[in-house]
């Protein structure tokens, strides 16, 4: 059975996350609250979460300020935020700002079966990754074995072609920022995720720095 995954519920108001966790109890994963930002970063430094619920509009440091500091530390810059967003936020803004490696949002009052699946689909993909990395050591171990040497160079290229299709994308999100066209922001949202997911597993071959 795999590990259950951390899942990050960020929040001023207890009753939004006793809501947020009735919907995600099924999930059967560990849910861990924060009542602030700086709750949220400190939660961070003691786990790993597959992914972080952010509630945008909170006191003090408010849900984008919160995102930027997760998203400078190396070892939390690629965990997925899913925003929980007021109808007033521009939601423009939200995707210009952090469309990269696999960030989503969702407007208020929002559907409890999106927000299920859309964390669910984080879920797996951590718990995948968690697979991938182990088998990943065992296949690095048994090539080194074999030859005597490691098993980099080719999860180097691949490192290095997935960081220019990156790099392909920032450009497009940029470009796109000011296209009124829901269709095309889809679009690119779905190739972010689609890359996101292509990261997930070269890091996994990698293994651990």
């Amino acid at each position: 059975m795999p590990q259950k995954a951390n899942i990050l519920l960020v929040d001023d108001r207890d009753e939004n996350l006793t809501a947020l966790e009735a919907i995600l109890t099924s999930l059967d994963q560990n849910l861990v609250r924060a009542n602030s930002g700086e709750a949220a970063l400190k939660a961070l430094l003691e786990d790993e979460f597959a992914v972080i619920l952010l509630d945008v509009v909170m006191p003090g440091m408010d849900g984008f300020e919160t995102a930027s500091h997760i998203k400078q530390r190396e070892k939390t810059k690629d965990v997925p935020i899913i925003f929980l967003t007021g109808a007033g936020i521009d939601r423009h803004r939200v995707f210009r700002g952090y469309a990269s490696r696999a960030i989503d949002y969702l407007t208020k009052p929002f559907d409890p079966w999106v927000l299920r699946s859309k964390v669910e689909v984080f879920v797996d993909l951590h718990q995948m990754k968690q697979r991938l990395r182990t088998q990943a050591q065992v296949l690095q171990r048994e090539l080194s074995t074999e030859t005597g040497e490691p098993a980099a160079p080719v999860s180097e290229q691949l490192s290095r072609r997935v960081a220019d299709i990156n790099a392909n994308l920032e450009s497009l999100r940029e470009k796109i920022v000011t296209d009124s066209d829901p269709s095309t922001i889809e679009a690119v949202r779905d190739l972010d995720r689609s890359v996101a997911q292509l990261t997930t597993l070269v890091d996994a071959i990698r293994g651990p720095e």
